[in-house]
């Protein structure tokens, strides 16, 4: 699409749902919540953004209201015309919400797992700046040869920091095919180049697109002391400060809000039973 190869799986039949990674993730972090959603009589349609699992390098630094044409162009393509609940973790709780807003009549429902939270984005160097500053530095660790030497075991660390409930469960063959590659490491960098841009973007589009579909947020806690923590521990109060986060957005988005417990940002990882489960009661009547 547009230039760049997209990989894309769909599997089920039924109502369709659209699943979206965070930043550097891929396809296969689905698994199981794409498994649920499909027993239970949905269409999953999972992909991965430019640069990031299996599809091609982006030509372009990424954009809010991009990367919601993006899911519109893939439905298209795929022929799914009708309104589709578009998931969106992490970051890519802002390219889900873009969506919904972009295109109201396309959208039966907007779930946001763990999602980006920015309530006033700055930046202080100039996007072009930070731009070349993140591909100069993607094609410097791949000259080094860091993706081959560490990628997978980077990969393996940085999940099993941000779940509660084990490892990667992702199988070793797609890990080391991933992220032993340069592109993935340059995709990562270039759109996390570009994410007060993307904040901001969607801020404004909030005051010019109203959300007309039914919203759920749900946030990633891991317990009451995370991690160990002393009562009222840093780790704790932080933890209890991205609640809070979570809950004011769901507030300003009018959308029901839930806690998965225990988790951590990795939340279809984590709970992928509560994930499916709010997917499908995510559009009422729609997806019943």
């Amino acid at each position: 699409m547009d230039g760049v190869p997209l990989h894309v799986v769909v599997e089920g039949r039924g109502p369709v749902c659209v699943l979206s990674a965070g930043l550097a993730m891929a396809w296969f972090d689905w698994d199981a919540v794409a498994g649920l959603l499909a027993a239970s009589g949905r269409t999953v349609v999972r992909f991965d953004r430019p640069g990031h699992g299996l599809s091609g390098p982006a030509a372009e630094p990424p954009t809010t209201a991009g990367e919601a044409h993006r899911i519109a162009g893939l439905l298209d393509v795929l022929g799914f015309t009708g309104p589709v609940t578009v998931v969106g973790h992490s970051i890519a709780a802002f390219h889900a919400e873009a969506f919904a807003r972009l295109y109201p009549r396309r959208t039966a429902a907007l779930v946001l797992l763990d999602g980006s939270v920015e309530e006033d984005p700055r930046t202080v160097l100039p996007a072009a700046l930070r731009t070349g500053v993140a591909r100069a530095l993607g094609l410097a660790v791949t000259a080094a040869g860091l993706p081959a030497a560490l990628g997978p075991l980077a990969r393996r660390a940085t999940v099993r920091a941000s779940r509660t409930g084990g490892p990667d469960p992702a199988a070793r063959d797609l890990v080391r095919r991933c992220y032993r590659t340069g592109r993935v490491w340059r995709g990562a960098l270039l759109e996390n180049s570009r994410y007060p841009d993307m904040a901001a973007e969607l801020l404004a589009l909030r005051g010019t697109h109203p959300l007309t579909a039914p919203a759920t947020v749900i946030a990633g806690h891991d317990g009451p002391f995370p991690h160990g923590s002393a009562v009222g521990g840093l780790h704790g109060r932080s933890d209890l400060r991205w609640l809070a986060r979570q809950a004011d957005l769901a507030d300003v988005l009018g959308a029901r809000f839930e806690v998965a417990e225990p988790a951590g940002h990795l939340v279809m990882l984590d709970r992928p039973d509560q994930v499916a489960r709010a997917v499908r009661n995510a559009g009422g009547q729609l997806l019943a």
